[in-house]
């Protein structure tokens, strides 16, 4: 009690096995509530325990000691190693992290007698001798494209449906075809588990008579040797964007005509018990209007992602 009213703050039972820490405790928890509001009790420290008395122990007991305001000196104590300091700041659960490297979006595909697309998804295309088509060329992963780790079905990474969409559009640009008239997902494309990628090609046939082309989307592992095949994912037509059947006036006036709200709200809460998990890269939906078979929705990208999107 003496010591704690000079204003003692650190006391250490130097001993095999402590027996005095209870009862310096409580009389030190006394004086500080004797000493009034926001008087902190002094701290009582040991340095070994029964049956706990080797390095580790003693070492622990001067980190107790340390936190408590004890000097400590750790070069002697630790000569080996490296002491780093802590920041003296509260922990905010910002991440500091550098950002993967990103894809090359075109990289220097002119020199391998490829045409650079410049696409987030696909860097490269290339047309094919006699005019039978293009084939446009990406790479995925979830390293390069780590907005990917976001869409989780039945515990997988799935590239979602509107990565294809994306993809065939960008292929359909390539040709003058800007009008996506169809596709059909067939097969989901899944991202290995270890983070390696998938090779992706998108190719893209030759015209019809009223400009339509067939197109393909087909994947296969980055470790895929030469007897292994490409997988198939999906599969539609590509039109001229001249002519659309798109009735504009859908989207004269926002909200549509006629179309009624749907509430969406608690929806990504209420998939939490489902196969899908939905990251906040996908966690975009703000509204929904339906009318008839119709469904209008307005999808904005999050704040925390739209920095980095391609």
């Amino acid at each position: 009690r003496t010591l704690a009213s000079q204003n003692y703050q650190v006391f250490v039972e130097v001993t095999p096995h402590p027996v005095l820490m209870g009862a310096m405790n409580d009389t030190l928890e006394e004086v500080a509530q004797e000493a009034g509001p926001g008087s902190v009790p002094a701290a009582v420290c040991g340095t070994l325990r029964r049956d706990d008395g080797g390095t580790t122990r003693l070492v622990t007991s001067l980190a107790e000691a340390f936190v408590n305001g004890a000097p400590v000196n750790w070069t002697s104590v630790l000569p080996v190693g490296e002491r780093i300091e802590l920041p003296t700041y509260a922990f905010q659960h910002e991440q500091f992290w550098p950002p993967a490297a990103g894809p090359a979006l075109g990289g220097d595909a002119v020199s391998l007698g490829l045409g650079a697309v410049g696409h987030p998804l696909l860097g490269a295309a290339v047309e094919l001798a006699g005019g039978t088509g293009v084939v446009c060329t990406g790479r995925l992963s979830v390293r390069t494209h780590p907005w990917l780790g976001d869409h989780v079905v039945g515990g997988v990474v799935l590239l979602p449906g509107t990565g294809f969409v994306e993809m065939v559009v960008r292929a359909g640009d390539q040709v003058g075809c800007g009008l996506l008239e169809e596709l059909t997902l067939q097969a989901p494309l899944i991202f290995p588990a270890d983070g390696g990628g998938v090779q992706v090609q998108v190719v893209v046939a030759d015209a019809d008579e009223d400009g339509r082309r067939m197109v393909e989307v087909f994947s296969r592992p980055d470790a895929a040797d030469a007897q292994q095949g490409w997988a198939q994912h999906a599969s539609g037509v590509v039109a001229p964007s001249e002519g659309s059947a798109v009735a504009e006036e859908d989207f004269a006036v926002w909200p549509p005509r006629g179309a009624t709200a749907v509430d969406v709200s608690g929806m990504y809460e209420s998939l939490a018990d489902t196969p899908y998990g939905y990251g906040p890269a996908f966690q975009g939906l703000r509204a929904v209007w339906r009318r008839g078979e119709d469904l209008f929705a307005e999808v904005a990208l999050p704040e925390s992602v739209a920095q980095e999107a391609g």
